[in-house]
């Protein structure tokens, strides 16, 4: 036998307060109060000739130049762009000549002493802003990921950095 209840229609209306409740909340497509899917980033490579990959890596050089105390070529694994906005480059420098760099003779020395240092490695972020590119962060020799912070920083996509 089902008890009796004091008022069927509030007792249904609970019922059904209870279930969305329990469901969780819902948005609609139609509901001008949802958030719209976000923009999905474009991201690209910038290969061998295209004119952009001279401006970063030229943007880059002095930057580097004056770190190391001497001249500069990089050898490009990663050179990508996120929306005209952002960039990023991983490789390695070298000397113009294509030796390695004697990192002892930088200020790199004591951290090479201590192990602290991973050789020519270098990765960099740029950013576009009033009509040009230029170097917000780098590492050389870096031990860890470093834009792994970068990323976080500045809200970037993960698609940039892999």
């Amino acid at each position: 036998m089902i008890p009796a209840v004091a008022n069927p229609v509030e007792f249904a209306m609970n019922v059904v307060l209870l279930s969305l409740l329990l469901a969780g909340p819902m948005a609609s497509a139609a509901d001008p109060a949802s958030p719209a899917p976000a923009a999905q980033a474009v991201i690209r490579n910038v290969p061998v000739g295209d004119p952009l990959r001279r401006v970063l890596l030229d943007t880059l050089r002095p930057a580097i130049e004056n770190d190391l105390g001497q001249p500069v070529q990089f050898m490009v694994d990663t050179l990508r762009v996120e929306d005209g906005n952002w960039a990023f480059f991983a490789g390695r420098s070298q000397q113009p000549n294509g030796r390695p760099i004697d990192f002892s003779r930088t200020h790199y020395k004591e951290a090479m002493d201590e192990g602290m240092f991973d050789g020519p490695a270098t990765t960099a972020l740029f950013s576009y802003n009033n009509g040009e590119w230029r170097v917000v962060y780098f590492a050389v020799g870096p031990t860890d990921v470093p834009y792994v912070g970068w990323q976080d920083e500045f809200s970037l996509p993960q698609g940039l950095f892999e």
